[in-house]
């Protein structure tokens, strides 16, 4: 491998100033060579994590978990998403429990990416640089991706390199490597490189501090690289290890951090307990049964990761586990806990979300320091009043249980920033949690509360409500003194009215009432000027009031499943819209002053009673996706030639229609990704169709198509298609079942051959059979003229040469327009038309003799 130089900053060069380059031979050009702090300090981070900043955030309403250590403004990153929410998901479907993480490998959860992203370590540059004490020795050398086979041993000749990135590559052994050049080395990365074990050479490696050598195929811990007495990270996740029994780790006494997540461990023996300076372990998504007495005996541990196992008790040995912070018990089968780890005086972050507690003791109040406690998707009915002593609590989540009641005194956690309580049996929201100052998200959905107290208005705080899938009728005028509130969601309650006091909530950005009892849009909301995001779907509004046009943050406004007949032109006063739903309604026409919707990414319009597509949405040049799919509604027969106008339009689905052709210009769609068009009447594809260079997706299924066209290999960007459901002779459906682009155009292309190889016997037919006045009818009905079939040649020629070469030019004519199957068959329609049966017997004959051949 060639050597790449670097070369050290002299030193009477100025190193005070961050903005200055360092070094020469423009590493930030090459992508080799990077600066970075020391991954020791980046690491140290892990066991900062239980900072009172770092919050847990689960964000019920949409079904995902977020990380153990989010920060609480991280609450309102969802209403990012939301901007760009596709169609399907515009009916939100908040009560959707929380989706369990499978146990695969490919499984990701909050503490493997805390202890796996010290492998992200990036290479600071610029002003990132002044955060950290740079030596000038400090050169990083990324190889990641690069298709190395073998060890890069020629780079390690270069000075200084301490940090080797080999990511994604294919080494599987360290041959050749001078141990001498390896003597400086600290970090090693071999991520994804097939790894099926540890390379023996490995023990050369005498100051290696961090190893990662995940997602590999390592199915044990070499006792070469036990010899790394300096060793204090070691990386396996996502590997083959089924057992440590052998691996002899107690050698690497200086360990501080092991990640072991995602491979295949049943057990874990007892001298893992000689690791006295473990500070961080990770056996996430293993196969566990027991909660091994070695793990209680790591006088340093501060995080313990055991997510994703199936262990079903706590040995009374956790006690000893004094240094202890972090608890990662998520998804395992716990159906109590002991007592003893209520003696943990340290712990702060406690994660125990599915599993199976039915009850949690008054011990509880021991936890004087904890700060995370999730008890999401157990079987709990009550929590105890002794909850209230854990008074520095930030985050408390009690998402899926059946508690009927909240702890009276739960007023008394007075740095409770975020309490989650979906999908209980709550039948009222406790008068006690407006006692809570410093509360920025409350989370109520999918409980039987009928009314929220008008004292929520003290929690000056909050930032974030949802109750969604409650008994509320009525608006909670209490939500709307709160200065703060930027989010709120009602979605499937009984709400019927907006009150006025609405107006005060200036500060709201995101607002839900999906799925109530709304009879109009109220003009109170139209007060809202700052409100990006509205979803009124599913209510029973007719009209839209003038007023809408104050709301000019306004850009994403859902108003499907309403009572819509007419399009309300108010709605095209809305400058900064980009996302429009209006599907499932009853519109049967578009007005022309829908082209002032100047920035309209999003339009969806399906289920509708249109009684044609609507040309005027061919005006919006900024449209991206366009949804025009009738499942329910008035089907389509055509689609408009003025389709081609829209330009930027990215996705468009005319799905669930009776649509019988594709407009013969659709190819001057240029950016199209996606094309959903199945379920209609399609019967072939017209040839600009092969211009859509950028089509990704194809829908095709359950139409009339018979044939592809032969160069619809040319669609390279082509991911995915179907062609399910359609009468396809060419080719076969068996051969589109597969949905491999590569099959059906090789299919095609021996198609063609073997139609050009018969037309050209199908000539020689005709050539030989014919008589000269056949011929000359035959030229009629084909529209050959004089011109076309005269020959360069003496008059002398053969007839049937001068026939053969007749024919042939005629096809030269036609092949751009036509395929060879097309030309035979309007050559035997010719000759029908002038009665030579005895040619067309010749050519049936052909035919069956051909069709008994397999491509």
């Amino acid at each position: 491998m060639e050597e790449i130089p670097v070369n050290k900053m002299s030193d009477d060069e100025d190193s005070s100033d961050p903005g200055r380059t360092t070094r020469s031979g423009s590493p930030e050009e090459s992508g080799f060579f990077e600066e970075i702090p020391d991954p020791l300090n980046e690491a140290s981070f892990y066991s900062e994590r239980s900072d009172s900043s770092h919050i847990y955030e689960t964000n019920s309403s949409k079904g995902t978990e977020q990380s153990a250590a989010s920060s609480p403004n991280q609450l309102n990153s969802d209403e990012e998403n939301n901007k760009n929410i596709p169609f399907s998901d515009t009916n939100i479907a908040d009560v959707t429990p929380l989706s369990k993480p499978e146990m695969s490998r490919n499984s990701v959860s909050s503490e493997t990416k805390a202890t796996e992203d010290y492998q992200n370590v990036g290479f600071p540059s610029g002003e990132n640089q002044k955060e950290f004490d740079l030596e000038t020795d400090n050169f990083a050398v990324n190889l990641e991706a690069k298709g190395l086979q073998e060890f890069p041993v020629d780079i390690l000749k270069v000075k200084y390199v301490k940090y080797l990135y080999l990511d994604k590559n294919q080494i599987k052994t360290f041959q050749g490597a001078d141990p001498g050049d390896l003597l400086g080395l600290e970090i090693l990365s071999l991520q994804e490189n097939g790894l099926p074990s540890i390379p023996m050479e490995i023990q050369l490696f005498h100051n290696l501090r961090i190893l990662n050598a995940s997602y590999n195929q390592i199915s044990c811990i070499p006792k070469e690289l036990l010899q790394l007495r300096n060793m204090t990270q070691l990386f396996l996740n996502s590997n083959f290890i089924e057992d440590l029994s052998a691996a002899g780790l107690e050698s690497l006494r200086n360990l501080e951090i092991l990640s072991l997540g995602k491979n295949m461990l049943t057990h874990i023996p007892e001298s893992l307990s000689s690791l006295k300076n473990l500070q961080i372990l990770n056996l996430e998504y293993n196969q566990l049964t027991i909660f091994s007495k070695s793990l209680c005996f790591l006088p340093k541990l501060v995080s313990l990761n055991l997510t994703g196992n199936m262990i079903g008790s706590l040995p009374k040995e956790v006690r000893e586990l004094k240094n202890l912070e972090t608890l990662l018990m998520d998804h395992n089968k716990l159906t109590f806990l002991s007592v003893e780890i209520f003696q943990l005086p340290k712990i702060k972050e406690l994660h125990l979300a599915d599993n199976k507690l039915e009850a949690i003791s008054n011990k509880i109040e021991n936890f004087r320091q904890l700060r995370l406690l999730n008890l999401d998707k157990n079987l709990l009915k009550n929590m105890p009043q002794n909850i209230s002593h854990c008074v520095m609590l930030e985050y408390l989540s009690l998402s899926d249980n059946n508690i009927e009641e909240l702890p009276r005194e739960i007023h008394r956690l007075k740095n409770l920033r975020q309490l989650h309580v979906n999908r209980n049996k709550l039948i009222q929201m406790a008068e006690e949690i407006s006692h809570l100052n410093n509360i920025n998200s409350l989370e109520f959905s999918g409980n039987q509360i009928t009314h929220i107290p008008i004292e929520i208005k003290n929690c000056k705080k909050i930032t974030r409500v949802e109750l969604n899938n409650n008994n509320i009728m009525y608006f909670p005028v209490g939500l709307c003194a709160l200065p703060a509130l930027d989010y709120l969601s009602f979605n499937g309650n009984y709400i019927s009215e907006i009150p006025m006091d609405i107006s005060f909530s200036q500060k709201l950005l995101h607002l839900e009432l999906n799925r109530n009892k709304l009879p109009i849009f109220s003009e109170h909301l139209c007060s809202l000027t700052n409100l990006e995001y509205l979803d009124l779907g599913k209510n029973q509004i007719k009209i839209i009031p003038p007023y809408i046009s104050a709301m000019v943050s306004l850009h994403v406004l859902i108003l499907s499943g309403n009572k819509f007949e007419i399009f309300p032109k108010e709605l095209c006063a809305l400058k900064n819209l980009q996302v429009l739903d209006i599907s499932e309604n009853y519109l049967q026409t578009i007005p022309s002053d829908i082209s002032k919707l100047k920035g309209i990414q999003k339009l969806n319009f399906s289920s509708n009673q249109f009684t044609y597509f609507p040309v005027e949405l061919c005006q919006l040049q900024t449209l991206e996706e366009l949804n025009m799919s009738q499942t329910n509604g008035k089907k389509l027969t055509r689609l408009p030639e003025e389709l081609s106008n829209m330009t930027q339009l990215k996705t468009l689905d005319i799905s669930n229609n009776a649509i019988k052709e594709i407009p013969r210009n659709i190819g001057e769609l240029r950016s199209l990704v996606s094309l959903h068009a199945n379920n209609n009447q399609i019967s072939s594809l017209p040839p600009s169709f092969l211009s859509l260079k950028v089509l990704q997706h194809l829908d095709l299924r359950g139409n009339n198509l018979t044939a592809l066209p032969s160069a619809i290999y040319s669609l390279f960007s082509l991911k995915e298609i179907n062609f399910d459901d359609n009468p396809l002779w060419r080719p076969p459906m068996e051969i589109c079942k597969g949905k491999q682009l590569h099959t059906i155009a090789r299919y095609l292309q021996r198609a063609d051959e073997r139609d050009e190889k018969i037309l050209e016997k199908i000539f020689n037919i005709v050539a030989k059979n014919v008589t000269e006045i056949n011929f000359e009818f035959l030229q009629q009905k084909l529209h050959i003229t004089s011109s076309e079939n005269s020959l360069p040649v003496k008059n002398t020629v053969p007839l049937n040469e001068k026939i053969y070469h007749t024919l042939t030019k005629w096809k030269a004519d036609k092949s751009s327009l036509l395929t060879a199957t097309a030309l035979r068959d309007q050559l035997v329609r010719a000759l029908n038309m002038i009665g030579d049966y005895d040619i067309i017997d010749k050519i049936t004959a052909l035919n069956l003799y051909t069709s008994a051949i397999k491509i």
